[in-house]
């Protein structure tokens, strides 16, 4: 997610070029054809262009907003996920009067925060985080899960029998839940809390089940591809024609001119076509960086933020000193 004030126009520029390279061969070779080798007859009607341009625009627009509200539904199923943990802090805190049961419970919800970041994190096909563009901006920051391993991680959680029953789980988070629950029956068998306690406690894991399963749905489930193509072709079929559309308006142009330009108004099609199809396909590349709300964009859910906050909160509630740093942003993108 991007907290700065905006993307620097350089570093948007450097994001989108490649497509810049292409719309500006896409400029050049109509106006060759039209001006020097005298095909005029390679003039399309503006009307034309004109039509397919709003189709393309009302398309592009609905995607658009349909990736922002993705990831929106995404930023509040996390808000659920602070505020289960935090009623989880305060009812492992209060519920038992042992230290180290409430620190092993604790220790376990933040083992199941690093197995659902990391769960999320990996690798779906219709994802475009690695793409080359996209690759390429990773300069500018790192995605934390993609510097260690799940198992390192969960190491500085779970005791040795914690890991060894989740060691060949696929989905490691649902099964460390799990463990949260046969410890919870496990005191409420031996009378460490109360039933009202223990039917508290379960709802505080069932909760944090259901975020979870919110969570995965998004991961797994990408926009819908028919649109995605549809929203695809249109642009680059309207980037295609535009300059085409364009060569005659500005050759007309002539006609009303004097002095220096008289004569070479043509030549404009080029940065005029250029400028209008880098906006549509620059939208349209926002819009696909937007689509998986997890992946790891600069776009994305910080989601490794708001697990290390959450846990920073937690020790603090059982008067830890020594607590871990909060992620800062990097080059204003915080993951």
């Amino acid at each position: 997610m991007h907290v700065g004030k905006s993307y620097k126009l350089s570093n948007f520029i450097y994001w989108t070029r490649r497509n810049l390279y292409v719309l500006l061969v896409l400029g050049v070779v109509p106006v060759l054809l039209y001006h020097l080798a005298g095909l005029q007859w390679l003039a399309i009607p503006w009307t034309v262009v004109a039509m397919l341009g709003t189709a393309t625009a009302f398309i592009v627009g609905f995607k658009n907003s349909l990736t922002y509200n993705r990831t929106w539904t995404a930023g509040g199923i996390w808000t659920n996920i602070i505020n289960g943990s935090r009623a989880w802090a305060i009812l492992s805190r209060d519920y038992l009067h042992d230290p180290d049961i409430t620190r092993v419970l604790y220790n376990r919800h933040f083992a199941w925060l690093t197995a659902l970041r990391f769960q999320l994190r990996e690798d779906r096909i219709w994802e475009v985080t690695d793409n080359m563009a996209n690759s390429e901006y990773q300069q500018y920051y790192a995605i934390p899960e993609r510097q260690t391993t799940v198992d390192a991680e969960l190491a500085k959680y779970l005791q040795e029998e914690d890991l060894a029953y989740i060691a060949a789980a696929r989905n490691k988070a649902a099964q460390i839940l799990s463990l949260q629950g046969l410890h919870i029956q496990a005191l409420y068998d031996n009378q460490t809390i109360l039933l009202q306690q223990f039917m508290e406690m379960q709802r505080s894991i069932s909760n944090l089940y259901t975020q979870q399963g919110l969570c995965e749905s998004f991961k797994n489930t990408p926009y819908p591809r028919q649109y995605s193509i549809m929203n695809t072709i249109l642009v680059r079929i309207f980037c295609f024609l535009l300059p085409f559309g364009l060569l005659h308006e500005f050759d007309k142009l002539n006609s009303t001119m004097n002095g220096l330009m008289k004569g070479h108004m043509i030549w404009l099609v080029i940065p005029f076509s250029v400028l209008i199809s880098w906006l549509y396909t620059s939208l349209e590349q926002v819009g696909e960086s937007t689509e998986n709300p997890f992946e790891g964009s600069p776009n994305d859910v910080p989601i490794s933020q708001i697990c290390r906050t959450i846990e920073i909160e937690m020790r603090q509630m059982i008067g830890d000193r020594v607590l871990p740093a909060p992620l800062a942003p990097q080059n204003d993108i915080l993951v």
